[in-house]
């Protein structure tokens, strides 16, 4: 356990480095390869749970609605528009109302509409024809009646009875927006997203690759740090088994400062046996 800390802790510090560094000085280029604790069994971020299967392949994809990631804690407060370019309650806070943004393209060049947005709420609220195999999180969606479009680019999402909560919901990392013209078999494999990552590979047990989308819609030079490297840190607890296989991703980043050189050497399986003497290492 202390083990992988240390490792995440060497990332946390490359990145304070990047992040003081000065606008002219850092240029695209260069790859981040990380240590995932687990082995996700596909890339369907809709169908997985943990954070060894979100972390990878968040980066894909875009939410309506996100935390701001310049803001160190999340709270109601600190949500930003994200697909979505605002949004409104009806008076009695039963009809959560989005515009969405337009120009912006899936990883094939498909636009994106707010038909995928419908298409991606049937697929977890289980109304459509086209169905998940795993939806661990179709509960989250208990109070939420159905979602509506209005044209290509609003969606309301109808609630039973008010929720001021909701919003938290759809800016956390369990939201991201699926395209309509791929099927949910599809993105177990090899997603399509509309975020700063494009897919590229996937070995099971071995390797995840994602490359910098050049056509991403927000401007790189404006997104956080933390962001632009792929770095969604986030607590891990359990016992020494969950941390014995480790997966590689690769991810682009911005910077070709010299701190990028340094290297963390994997964790190998034997180095995570339950052993008190390692522990306190």
């Amino acid at each position: 356990m202390r083990s992988w800390l240390r490792l995440t802790a060497a990332i946390a510090a490359v990145t304070v480095i990047w992040s003081g560094l000065p606008a002219a000085a850092q240029k695209s280029g260069g790859i981040l390869k990380m240590y995932d604790p687990d082995s996700p069994p596909t890339m369907s971020i809709l169908e997985e749970a943990t954070i060894g299967s979100q972390a990878p392949i968040m980066g894909v994809f875009n939410n309506l609605v996100m935390y701001d990631q310049h803001v160190p804690q999340n709270s109601l407060s600190s949500i930003v528009p994200d697909l979505a370019t605002g949004w409104s309650w009806n008076e009695d806070g039963t009809a959560l109302t989005l515009p969405l943004r337009k120009g912006v393209k899936w990883h094939d060049g498909k636009p994106f509409t707010a038909a995928d947005v419908k298409c991606t709420w049937d697929l977890l609220m289980e109304t459509g024809s086209d169905k998940l195999r795993f939806n661990p999180r179709k509960s989250l969606y208990k109070n939420l009646d159905h979602v509506s479009t209005t044209g290509d680019y609003e969606v309301t999402f109808q609630l039973k009875r008010p929720q001021p909560g909701f919003l938290n919901v759809l800016a956390g990392g369990f939201s991201s927006i699926y395209p309509c013209h791929v099927p949910a078999a599809q993105m177990r494999q090899h997603p399509i997203g509309t975020g700063p990552f494009k897919f590229v590979e996937f070995k099971q047990n071995e390797s995840i690759k994602v490359a910098k989308n050049p056509d991403y819609w927000k401007p790189w030079a404006a997104l956080p740090r933390r962001h632009r490297i792929h770095d969604h840190q986030g607590p891990f607890d359990g016992g020494a088994g969950l941390y014995r296989r480790q997966v590689r991703y690769d991810v682009p980043l911005l910077s070709a400062h010299p701190a990028a050189e340094r290297r963390a050497e994997p964790i190998t399986a034997g180095a995570l046996r339950s052993d008190p003497d390692r522990r306190r290492q």
